[in-house]
């Protein structure tokens, strides 16, 4: 078994066999999918890595409006493009755990009230600079700015006080939180020449990449930095470009052709043809990601509870999962975590279709005429579809939802978090604090439901400094139902990450951290020679 196993692993690798494929073999091989998982790791470091060449990534979420500031990072291509030349105090790995980058090592006081963290010496920025504890100390003065308008804002607003000592930078919070190392591997928080204060947009980090190009919405390339610490181990390829391809008919197509040698966000509907492409492979993973239709708590008429209770029970989830993912994910229940979070509760009743329900809400709100929900291709896979869907299931409850179908370029800067009932999706977060901080928190700039909850702000600060994990598990079920019940968010779906490579890509690490294996595919992974 161990040697078929081994077999099939490096036929993984190497791009000849789906992922997927894979794990059902496993399976029925009495193997679990932790184990299975392990072997794929293993086998796709044992494969390589080979050097050189340009490898390339077709991917959707990118816009004319896009910014080299991680403050601003929104959607997928500045982020995963991000990951590439930038880097943080640590780095979560596919298995959960965290591995030391640009912080050696850390540790706090007894109470989690004050954390340190050991930074790397010799550690060059692309503009040939050393990296040092001042340049961590002015990143997260920056990020903890209000006016910077960054989108780690949220989790930032706990600490106090950051401060350097000798080589170490100390962290004083105003409340413990047992979890800070996790928000330090926020993508917002790159490590930046003076943390950014000067030129925040300038690209210049301590990444395997450099920028070299920089058309946002067109293209994006970096160039292998000579001088990278960690070379052994990331970018491999001596440059690395991202084509922004919204359209999922002609990312596909850009990936059979050979213009491409990855993609992201394979929509569920079109996985099966996807695989009968020649040495195309499938690479889905589950994890914390999740698709939402967000309401505005303060904006008419969906300040008014009954009217958010009234959509919750016309959203058909059964029917939702199973037309819009395919199998590729799991139901939701109106609040954004799920069993992928090892503090998660099991015992919440589950929300469902209810016509009635949804009528009696619908009626109680005192709320006459549509309901306009905007929505794009670029919200999420499946986004209008379901959008359509939703328009369906709610017309059987009367009520009347206008679905606007919104342009892809600018839509999470013209329409997301500013408009009042539109479509979106959430990658997940480490834990759950950092999830709830940055989207439910009353301050946090990503509020994108504009939830304001006295109650559930003083739970959150709570939880986050109660080492007690029986209590904060029961705290953090409090939470999620206030957000239920009182939120504005609907939660109708947990999606796996699908994205495909070509037989040309090795070592494709699988991470249900985010899509693009992490978000860290470019620099992770090979051109087979």
């Amino acid at each position: 078994m161990s040697k078929e196993l081994d077999y099939l692993s490096r036929k993984v690798a190497l791009g000849h066999l789906s992922r997927r494929d894979f794990l059902g073999r496993a399976a029925a091989l009495g193997v679990t999918t932790v184990f299975a998982n392990s072997l794929l790791s293993s086998a796709a470091l044992a494969e390589g890595p080979v050097k050189g060449g340009t490898l390339k990534a077709g991917m959707t979420g990118g816009a004319s409006t896009d910014s080299l500031d991680p403050a601003s990072w929104q959607s997928q291509v500045p982020y995963k493009f991000g990951r590439q030349w930038g880097e943080q105090l640590v780095e979560i790995q596919p298995d959960g755990k965290l591995e030391p980058k640009l912080a050696e090592e850390w540790g706090s006081s007894d109470d989690a009230k004050i954390w340190t963290f050991k930074i790397r010496k010799g550690v060059q920025f692309h503009d040939g600079k050393e990296m040092t504890p001042d340049d961590v100390v002015a990143t997260m003065e920056r990020h903890s700015d209000a006016n910077s308008k960054s989108g780690a804002l949220g989790i930032m607003g706990g600490i106090a006080n950051v401060k350097k000592d000798g080589d170490t930078v100390v962290f004083t919070l105003k409340e413990a939180n047992a979890d800070l190392p996790f928000l330090m591997d926020d993508y917002h928080l790159m490590i930046q020449p003076n943390g950014g204060k000067d030129k925040p947009a300038a690209g210049i980090g301590t990444g395997p990449y450099k920028v070299v190009t920089e058309e946002p919405g067109v293209r994006h390339i970096g160039e292998k930095f000579a001088n990278y610490w960690n070379g052994d181990k990331r970018g491999h390829a001596d440059q690395i470009e991202i084509i922004v391809i919204n359209d999922s008919t002609a990312r596909t197509a850009a990936l059979q052709s050979g213009q491409v040698h990855m993609i992201n966000r394979v929509e569920p509907k079109i996985v099966d043809l996807v695989k009968r492409v020649p040495g195309v492979t499938i690479q889905n993973v589950a994890g914390k990601g999740h698709y939402v239709f967000i309401a505005h708590c303060n904006t008419a008429p969906f300040d008014n509870n009954d009217l958010r209770l009234a959509l919750k029970y016309a959203m058909n989830r059964e029917e939702m999962v199973k037309t819009i993912l395919r199998g590729y994910g799991s139901i939701g229940n109106d609040f954004p975590i799920n069993k992928a979070y090892p503090l998660f509760s099991d015992d919440v009743e589950q929300r469902t279709y209810d016509p009635d329900k949804a009528a009696f809400h619908f009626k109680k709100s005192g709320h006459d005429g549509p309901v306009l929900l905007r929505t794009s291709d670029v919200a999420f896979p499946g986004a209008v579809d379901a959008a359509q869907l939703y328009q369906q299931s709610a017309a059987k409850a009367g009520i009347q939802i206008e679905v606007k179908r919104e342009p892809g370029d600018g839509y999470f800067t013209e329409v997301w978090n500013k408009q009042p009932f539109s479509t979106s999706y959430w990658g997940g977060r480490p834990t759950q604090d950092q999830m709830y901080s940055t989207a439910y928190l009353s301050t946090a700039d990503w509020n994108d439901t504009k939830f304001f909850n006295e109650k559930f702000d003083k739970m959150l600060i709570t939880a986050r400094g109660e080492l007690d994990e029986a209590k904060r598990k029961q705290m953090y079920r409090d939470m999620a139902m206030i957000v239920r019940d009182e939120g504005g968010v609907i939660v109708p779906m947990f999606n796996d990450f699908i994205d495909a490579t070509s037989a040309k890509v090795g070592g494709w690490v699988p991470d249900g951290n985010q899509e693009m294996s992490g978000g860290y595919a470019l620099s992770r992974c090979w051109l087979n020679a």
